[in-house]
């Protein structure tokens, strides 16, 4: 841990923070904090930037209930940028996107980007606008008992191949399931957040029992 005197502000007194969103990892947006509005942040938990049009503070989501809630904040090597990972309630941009960062310059032919948040929602267009010839809208066009028996089958298969300790196919399989999964859970409206906070509140109750066993 660093210390807030060792950042280097520049002459304005400010430093860039670049806003990542914890579940997807997506920037969100690009503010500037001075030393106060920094502080304020790691004492909220929430963050708190500089406005430079307005020349003055103002605590993200004061306004539209669209908080930010800090993860973490790290700096970079020279200590003169900020990275702040957040859980959001809300759209970043005062647009009403989920990021301010959304006007696409150059699009590699080769080169994919590729997320599991970026996977969920080709996998929901293909139930919203059905494609044909598309496995995908296919299975939602069967509905949930198909898409529940894939799922059982997929399973599985990642039981034999991991059995054969074969760790290549395992691989293959638990990528075939996951994609099932996820089928299921667009079937369902269940998001890629929702099993985030399922998943980190049994983080923090494993948390507390290790805790509760070390003190004993």
């Amino acid at each position: 841990m660093i210390n807030i005197n060792e950042l280097k502000f520049d002459e304005k007194g400010l430093i860039p923070a670049i806003v990542v969103d914890a579940v997807s990892k997506k920037v969100l947006t690009l503010a500037y904090m001075n030393k106060e509005s920094l502080e304020i942040s790691i004492k909220k938990g929430l963050t708190c930037f500089f406005s430079r049009s307005r020349n003055e503070l103002w605590l993200k989501g004061e306004t539209s209930g669209n908080y930010q809630h800090i993860v973490s904040i790290t700096a970079d090597c020279d200590n003169d940028a900020l990275v702040v990972v957040v859980e959001k309630d809300g759209p970043a941009c005062h647009k009403g996107t989920d990021s301010c960062f959304e006007n696409k310059i150059f699009e590699s032919d080769t080169l994919n980007e590729f997320s599991l948040q970026s996977l969920m929602e080709l996998i929901k267009g293909r139930k919203d606008e059905k494609k044909e010839g598309s496995y995908t809208t296919y299975l939602f066009e069967k509905g949930i008992d198909k898409i529940l028996k894939k799922v059982g089958e997929e399973s599985t298969e990642v039981i034999i191949a991991a059995k054969a300790d074969d760790k290549k196919e395992t691989i293959y399989e638990i990528s075939d399931l996951a994609y099932h999964i996820m089928v299921l859970m667009i079937e369902m409206g269940i998001s890629l957040e929702d099993i985030h906070n399922e998943l980190k509140s049994r983080h923090v109750i494993d948390h507390k029992v290790k805790q509760e066993k070390m003190t004993k």
